[in-house]
């Protein structure tokens, strides 16, 4: 990669975000294009380009992503009412940033919900 992604700028404070959790390992930020009205990305810090190229050695970094969609949703009031976590990957995935990521999505039901 020649250059780092946006997901990796926005990890090095190179590009600003407004940031809803982090911890050594992982970051979540608002996403800029919301799909609902609660819209987050969870992202590993460390650059894996998506689903496709996990290894084992990934699991429990990609579990404990899952485990902060379950804080967040705790956080924001959701966990009863429910919430979505979708990951896309691959071009016909709808993948358009190369850098594994989760949408968490509340807030709303619907139809913006579900193509997200």
């Amino acid at each position: 990669m020649s250059e780092p992604c946006v997901f990796c700028r926005i990890v090095a404070r190179q590009t600003p975000a407004d940031i809803e959790y982090e911890d050594d390992e992982i970051l979540a930020f608002r996403d800029l294009y919301p799909k609902a009205p609660i819209h987050i990305l969870i992202i590993p810090k460390r650059h894996i380009a998506s689903v496709a190229t996990l290894t084992p050695a990934d699991a429990a970094l990609v579990g404990k992503c899952f485990l902060v969609a379950r804080g967040l949703g705790e956080a924001k009031g959701m966990a009863e009412r429910g919430y979505r976590v979708n990951c896309h990957s691959g071009p016909e995935g709808g993948q358009v940033v190369y850098h594994l990521h989760l949408h968490f999505l509340a807030g709303r039901r619907g139809e913006a919900v579900q193509r997200a």
